[in-house]
């Protein structure tokens, strides 16, 4: 019992060690520092590249979006990959104006794929873009997104994250839980880094990175998180991403619990094998660098799994201490709450707030804040399953809801 109990204290230094410095960087997240210099003033040439797998009902309101930019139209091109379509959605993308580009590769489909294949033509034409940004067909974008995207090169970075926002986050209490995931990270960990000097990540839409970045050997990445695996090789490399808060595009989630299962089991997978394949290569990193950003990115990648696995460990251990006796019946449930409630509950409360710091109304999201710990325990059993069983076939999320950007500028304006 003795070595149980030595084990025990050693986990719970490392967790405890873990968390402090999480929230010791969230709270950065609170402080208001000046905006980057422009290096020059200049507006760029982009690209916005749409991977879409049968997206015709929702595609349309996207390019509508990008089209109505307050920013010159001949600088901007929409690109528009049909991946593997069997509907409408290369019809439909053309008669919105898009530049479309049909694709049909049976034994690679994911998003990943479908942008190495392009950018792969556009790096072998030279073409003369400064920069490119990543669109879901299900997104809409705010009219500012290409300024503000435009004004982030202009201050000399180059990969940089938008702000994701959510389009439908009261449909259901799935929609809710994405939209309060998605709030929280946005300020807690992607600006708290930005604001430190560290690196956000690449999350998924709505970034922007500069064409150059990507010429010596195009769009590489080979799991199923295409976005933070291209987030990871860059900080391997020691390039700080960026962070534009002002750069806004709106992402549709999934409705059911189903969809919602299969799209997080993805990401879980997609994790694991980023975990794997460049754990090593960030420790590497951190001893070649020496930065607080390289060790801040190994640390993202453990951060998640291993410290998961830490947690089951400890609660089996102090319930195998319970049985030896170490521990009475009051500290077995003591040592258990410390771990369900900051998972659990205390979330709530920091959605809350960061909810109301983003003046963003509450009421509305009752239902969501409710129900965020079942969102939240279902993703812990997610990663539970994913330990031993991992699929790898990339499934799709169907989009359905047919949202333009004027109703959801509409709906800011209300609130």
């Amino acid at each position: 019992m003795k070595y149980l109990y030595i084990l025990q204290q050693a986990l719970i230094w490392i967790i405890t060690i873990f968390w402090v410095y999480q929230i010791a960087i969230s709270i950065c997240s609170f402080i208001k520092l000046k905006d980057k210099p422009l290096l020059k003033k200049k507006n760029h040439k982009f690209m916005a590249i749409i991977p879409a797998h049968n997206e015709e009902s929702v595609v349309a309101n996207l390019i509508e979006s990008l089209k109505k930019q307050n920013y010159p139209k001949e600088l901007l091109d929409i690109y528009v990959i049909a991946d593997n379509c069997t509907d409408r959605t290369a019809e439909v993308a053309k008669n919105a104006g898009a530049i479309v580009y049909e694709r049909f590769d049976e034994t690679k489909k994911t998003k990943g794929f479908a942008m190495q294949w392009l950018l792969a033509q556009k790096i072998e034409e030279n073409a003369d873009y400064d920069a490119f940004c990543v669109f879901d067909a299900d997104n809409i974008v705010d009219e500012n997104f290409m300024v503000n995207m435009n004004k982030k090169l202009c201050q000399g970075e180059t990969v940089v994250q938008g702000y994701r926002d959510i389009k439908n986050p009261t449909d259901t209490w799935i929609t809710a839980g994405y939209a309060i995931f998605y709030w929280m990270m946005n300020r807690l960990y992607h600006l708290a880094r930005y604001n430190l000097g560290l690196s956000p990540l690449i999350n998924g839409t709505g970034f922007m990175v500069k064409f150059d970045v990507i010429k010596p050997e195009g769009w590489n990445t080979q799991t199923l998180t295409e976005d933070i695996e291209f987030s990871l090789k860059n900080i391997i490399k020691g390039n700080k991403l960026g962070w534009a808060v002002d750069a806004k595009v709106y992402d549709e989630q999934p409705l059911g619990f189903v969809q919602s299962w299969k799209q997080r089991t993805r990401w879980t997978v997609g994790h694991i094998q980023c975990m794997e394949t460049y754990t090593k290569d960030l420790a590497l990193a951190v001893k070649k660098y020496k930065t607080l950003m390289n060790l801040d990115g190994l640390l993202y990648i453990v951060g998640s799994i291993p410290m998961f696995i830490i947690t089951i460990v400890l609660l089996i251990l102090n319930f195998g201490l319970f049985m030896g006796n170490e521990l009475t019946n009051a500290q077995l449930v003591m040592s258990y709450l410390r771990y369900l409630v900051p998972t659990f509950f205390l979330p709530i409360l920091t959605a809350m707030l960061v909810m109301k710091l983003d003046k963003r109304p509450i009421r509305p999201m009752i239902k969501g804040l409710l129900c965020y710990p079942l969102f939240l325990g279902s993703w812990l059993v997610i990663n539970f399953k994913c330990l031993f069983k991992r699929d790898t076939r990339w499934e799709k999320i169907n989009h359905v809801r047919d949202v333009k950007i004027q109703e959801v500028n509409s709906v800011k304006v209300r609130s």
